[in-house]
């Protein structure tokens, strides 16, 4: 069922939003201080291009102050945007039963978008 989900997504927009995320990715390693959230960027371009089956998850060793830092950062840069962004999409698409998924899969994405330092993708 998920290989029809990301198709279907694939289809509606997420073709877009994974060039969308890696151009932006490559954009941002550009520069030395950039190559952090560049580098998360491009995690979430992955899951923005097939994200039916896969599952956003905290990291073990993931806490600390650095990890805080670089999501406060993140959520100055672009985070909140994207995170809005994908919200908005949720909305728009919970509004039929069909979309529902898709919805539920935006919400997914507008989390990692938010704070992705410290998460990872399985």
């Amino acid at each position: 069922m998920s290989i029809i989900g990301n198709i279907i997504w694939i289809i509606f927009g997420g073709l877009f939003i994974f060039f969308e995320y890696l151009i932006a990715g490559l954009l941002m390693c550009f520069t030395i201080v950039g190559i952090p959230f560049g580098i998360k960027i491009m995690q979430l371009s992955i899951l923005g291009l097939a994200p039916f089956g896969q599952k956003v998850e905290y990291n073990d060793h993931a806490g600390g102050c650095l990890t805080i830092i670089l999501n406060v950062i993140w959520i100055f840069i672009g985070g909140l945007w994207i995170a809005l962004t994908h919200l908005v999409f949720a909305l728009i698409f919970a509004i039929t039963i069909i979309g529902i998924p898709f919805a539920a899969q935006h919400v997914k994405l507008a989390g990692f978008a938010l704070t992705p330092f410290g998460k990872s993708i399985r």
